[in-house]
């Protein structure tokens, strides 16, 4: 029981609301990837303490999207989130990128291949990854031109951190249409959504 007790007092909380906070942040997640190169912000759900090291956004999208059937894949060893998913959303952890769901990347500079993750099938593309990619921030980089469904002739984004190559491998990625592989950029409490239908050019 006091060993339990200890687990339990130094766990990384989750939504102080779970049903209103979840809702709110499913419809930020969803807008952001429906409107690519819109910047949505995570409202204030995450009680402090915040043990865990990944950026809230990501935390926030983890807690609201996985659950015991979405594996998880952490890029960079993190035991307050691993605990954390385990317990709030009962995800399964993975040792590789090609069995995730959903995937956490704190450093993007140790971003695998995108061919490293599952794209799904033209059957069943819902069964592809979605990646969490911290940036070092979402304005004031390279431009980079996006085109496609949800934008209005074309929207720039700006994000700091990306490696050059992530968004070569995305381009090789888009004849697999409709498997593909969905992307957030997040950073602090905001994200940009990138669906696999969007077009990126580098200015």
């Amino acid at each position: 029981m006091e060993s339990a007790q200890i687990a339990l007092s130094t766990l990384t909380p989750g939504f102080a609301d779970p049903v209103h906070d979840t809702q709110a942040v499913f419809r930020t997640l969803l807008d952001t990837l429906s409107r690519p190169g819109t910047i949505g912000l995570i409202g204030d759900v995450l009680p402090e303490p915040h043990r865990a090291r990944a950026e809230p956004a990501a935390f926030a999208a983890l807690l609201t999207l996985c659950d015991y059937a979405t594996p998880v894949w952490l890029a960079q060893p993190d035991t307050a989130l691993a605990s954390a998913l385990r317990f709030h959303t009962g995800a399964p952890l993975v040792d590789t990128p090609a069995n995730a769901a959903f995937a956490y990347l704190h450093d993007a500079e140790a971003l695998p291949p995108l061919e490293s993750f599952a794209p799904g099938s033209a059957e069943s593309p819902e069964q592809s990854a979605t990646l969490l990619i911290r940036v070092d921030a979402l304005t004031g980089g390279e431009p980079i031109a996006l085109r496609g469904p949800g934008i209005r002739d074309t929207a720039t984004i700006s994000p700091v951190g990306l490696p050059a190559r992530f968004w070569r491998e995305r381009a090789t990625l888009a004849p697999l249409f409709p498997s593909g592989i969905d992307c957030y950029l997040v950073c602090g409490t905001r994200l940009i959504g990138l669906p696999r239908t969007t077009e990126a050019k580098v200015n």
